[in-house]
């Protein structure tokens, strides 16, 4: 089982590089926290897709995991100035760390952080 951020969950919904890596993933069973449901919600309600997408993804076993306040907590000890991690990416983090879970990530900026495998 695996955390998906968003990005990793849009690269599969657009087919983009690293689509069946994270394919593979919803089969086994992940997890995706709230903070990045909503994400992928906001992206593609632009894209006037959402519905056909959220039926695709709660096809798979995916769990969505509330933000709780240790999440919230962990997030916010994650923030550095300067630092490319948005407040989602931080959420996305901590709820990994919280499940002992790896990350799947489509964004480079996770390069180096401990847990986070990159899926292009």
């Amino acid at each position: 089982m695996v955390v998906l951020d968003a990005s990793a969950a849009l690269a599969y919904l657009q087919g983009e590089p690293g689509a069946q890596q994270v394919r593979d993933a919803l089969e086994s069973g992940a997890v995706m926290g709230a903070a990045n449901w909503a994400e992928v919600a906001q992206k593609l309600r632009r894209a006037d897709s959402w519905h056909v997408a959220r039926a695709l993804l709660l096809s798979f076993p995916l769990q969505i995991a509330s933000v709780t306040v240790d999440d919230a907590e962990a997030a916010a000890a994650l923030w550095q100035e300067g630092s490319a991690l948005s407040l989602g990416d931080r959420l996305c983090l901590a709820l990994a760390r919280r499940l002992d879970l790896p990350v799947l990530t489509a964004d480079q900026a996770w390069s180096g952080i401990e847990r986070v495998v990159l899926v292009r």
